[in-house]
């Protein structure tokens, strides 16, 4: 019998949810709620969903959901969470986790208690490739971690007249850039590594200290205002970081730093991460998921193609496709939601399940609060 979900926010990321949870046996995603009984209504329509909520308490009374999935605005994300997991649901929640550590650390006692399966969305480890560098670095090809480098960048809010809820700190928190996709990579970074950063030093800019907020909202990638008419804007201070620089030293002695930025003109949604070691050293670029540079001191540099039959064992199982058939963005959530499932379905503990988890949520928190310290202070900070 399929377990039945249901989507709580139905715009760009909540759509992902919905489409990548219907690639998968055994699940149905069978109701959603979205910012008003209309809306939820025609989203439900649109996407042949058989079950739409007027709110939130409607769909936690619904015996038959058994897991839920936080896809709205972060400020929304604590109170969304905590009451599913007292109503007995699993909880699947977005990134960030909360807006506060105080936040996120109720939530993962609470979820640790429960004996729920509770999961953050940490999706872009997911790629195949990056599965198997993780498994390169566990297998000691790397070497010794010395160095870690990279970036994660975006142009979607690189013009004035691009507006989105996430530039708003009462609803997207107090950072922009870093808690939206620089925990992303530092997310990997850990997770593929091993290792921890233990200190940060950061310097924030924002580009657009104003922009022009449309009077009709507009959903996340969607476009901006016309400039010209200012019938249809308001203009607004900016308090949250559009492009952030972050030094890092690691838990082993290793060095790091990475950029995290939402104006950078026709990057549209790149994660790239290098990590060197003493023995090799090895990029991955999302912009093309199918390879893996392999740098070499004595030899020719290599370029691994994605393929099945190649990969670790380990990594093997996140590559669905064969050799020459490219797995992108979609796919990661697929792969993710895997792993989520297979521990709902086994009934297994969430010490014992592969997914990131509400205590990968709090150590967010703990990394993004205190680069906005590093930042606001001037100094390297702790973690």
């Amino acid at each position: 019998m399929a377990i039945k979900a249901a989507v709580v926010g139905v715009g760009f990321i909540g759509a992902v949810h919905i489409e990548a949870l219907r690639r998968l046996n055994g699940i149905e995603v069978a109701g959603l709620m979205h910012s008003s009984p209309e809306k939820s209504r025609r989203k439900a329509e649109q996407l042949g969903i058989p079950r739409h909520y007027s709110n939130y308490e409607e769909l936690l009374a619904d015996s038959e959901i058994e897991s839920v999935h936080i896809c709205t605005p972060n400020n929304m994300h604590y109170e969304m969470a905590k009451q599913a997991l007292l109503a007995g649901k699993h909880v699947v929640c977005e990134k960030p986790l909360t807006v506060s550590i105080a936040e996120a650390e109720e939530l993962n006692l609470l979820a640790e208690r429960s004996g729920l399966v509770h999961a953050i969305c940490f999706n872009i480890r997911y790629y195949p490739l990056l599965q198997q560098l993780k498994a390169m670095v566990q297998q000691g090809e790397l070497g010794e971690i010395f160095a870690v480098n990279g970036s994660y960048m975006q142009d979607w809010l690189c013009l004035d007249t691009d507006y989105n809820w996430r530039v708003e700190p009462e609803l997207s928190g107090q950072s922009r850039a870093i808690a939206d996709i620089g925990s992303h990579w530092m997310d990997l970074l850990e997770s593929a590594t091993g290792l921890s950063v233990t200190e940060v030093m950061a310097d924030f800019v924002t580009v657009h200290n104003t922009r022009k907020k449309p009077l009709k909202a507009l959903e996340t990638y969607t476009g901006k205002v016309e400039e010209n008419d200012p019938s249809q804007y308001e203009e607004v201070a900016i308090h949250t970081e559009d492009y952030a620089n972050v030094l890092l030293r690691l838990s082993n002695g290793a060095r790091g730093s990475f950029t995290a930025s939402q104006v950078h003109a026709g990057r549209k949604n790149r994660a790239y991460i290098e990590i060197a070691g003493t023995r090799q050293t090895v990029s991955f670029d999302s912009e093309h998921p199918s390879y893996l540079w392999v740098g070499k001191r004595d030899g020719s540099n290599l370029v691994m193609m994605k393929d099945p039959s190649l990969l670790h064992p380990d990594a093997r199982r996140y590559a669905d496709y064969p050799g020459g058939h490219n797995e992108g963005y979609p796919d990661t959530f697929k792969q993710l939601f895997k792993d989520i499932y297979e521990a709902i379905s086994s009934k297994a503990t969430n010490r014992a399940a592969n997914h990131p988890d509400f205590r990968d949520g709090l150590r967010e928190q703990l990394l993004c609060e205190g680069i906005v310290r590093s930042h606001r202070e001037g100094k390297w900070i702790s973690i």
